[in-house]
């Protein structure tokens, strides 16, 4: 049931109908349905949802929102308002830390060009002492992204790491060439449809895998991000990493903004670093969806929060 719900969602995520009605209507008001996932549609409501999130003991990665651009103007524009971006974070005084997608770049238009974007970002971020993540996407952009990423890495950018998901099979050797050049690694489950020849498909292979990786990175990896909302996974990382007498700040969970808010204080309360994902920007609606494929929880939070407001 859960498997054919996200992909019912990841279908509705990529209707243009719907993403047009949801960006006329989902984000009116900061009580709308949405923004319980989405810090607003723009730099400064990301820069307020994270000034308090810091003020809660968080750490934030701020990723504005966006995928998929249809041309090498937008995929300059795109890179443009990372620079914007990044310049309103040096001036708020927040955190130094953002998300970004490749599609966004123009991974599918013409590979120089991505990684010129790239560059263009990383450089003046370089500059300012802020870390870029280059987030994941489904696994025909996998070998792509990693090889972009190697790229710009052999060039001497140390500020940037990358997103492995643990439900692909190829993941425990991407893992442990990570770790050989001793690179930054958010691990999470994976979020898109994948084929069974491609990615484990039961729960329970993908929790197994996904903690097999994160014991891996924790011995070898370089301030590894552990993502993932599951308490019994986050019980046995814990677990393990005090097995293992590893440092608390060797390490990092990683949590969505609005998810398991709970759970995210319960850590920083217990010592842990706990960075919480931002997402802000027009382009919300196919993140939105995605989020209410990976849990039924949430739509039910959806559906009560909509029945509350009428």
């Amino acid at each position: 049931m859960h498997a054919a719900s996200k992909a019912i969602f990841y279908a509705l995520s990529r209707s243009a109908v719907l993403k047009r009605l949801a960006s006329r209507h989902g984000l009116a008001t900061p009580t709308s349905f949405a923004s319980r996932f989405v810090a607003g549609e723009t730099i400064e409501s990301a820069i307020e949802v994270s000034r308090r999130l810091q003020s809660q003991g968080l750490l934030v990665t701020l990723d504005h929102l966006g995928e998929r651009v249809g041309s090498i103007e937008e995929s300059v524009t795109a890179a443009r308002d990372y620079l914007r971006l990044l310049d309103a974070i040096v001036a708020a005084g927040v955190e130094r830390n953002v998300s970004l997608k490749l599609t966004q770049l123009g991974i599918d238009i013409d590979y120089a060009t991505c990684v010129d974007n790239l560059r263009s970002i990383l450089e003046p971020a370089s500059r300012h002492g802020c870390f870029v993540r280059i987030d994941m996407e489904n696994s025909p952009y996998t070998a792509r992204t990693l090889t972009i990423f190697e790229t710009l890495w052999e060039q001497d950018y140390r500020n940037v790491g990358v997103v492995l998901q643990a439900y692909l099979r190829r993941t425990e050797a991407d893992v442990h060439r990570m770790n050989q050049l001793g690179a930054s690694v958010r691990l999470v489950k994976g979020a898109y449809r994948e084929t069974a020849a491609t990615a484990y498909t039961r729960t329970q292979d993908v929790d197994a895998a996904f903690l097999r990786l994160a014991k891996l990175l924790l011995d070898e990896g370089s301030l590894p991000a552990i993502a993932t909302h599951d308490p019994v996974l986050i019980d046995a990382v814990r677990a393990y990493a005090t097995k293992r007498r590893l440092a608390r700040d060797r390490f990092e969970f990683e949590m969505l903004y609005g998810i398991r808010r709970d759970l995210q204080a319960s850590l920083v309360a217990t010592g842990y670093r706990v960075r919480v994902y931002v997402p802000f920007g027009h382009e919300w609606f196919p993140y939105f969806m995605r989020r209410l494929g990976e849990r039924p929880a949430n739509v039910v939070f959806v559906l009560r929060s909509l029945a509350a407001e009428r």
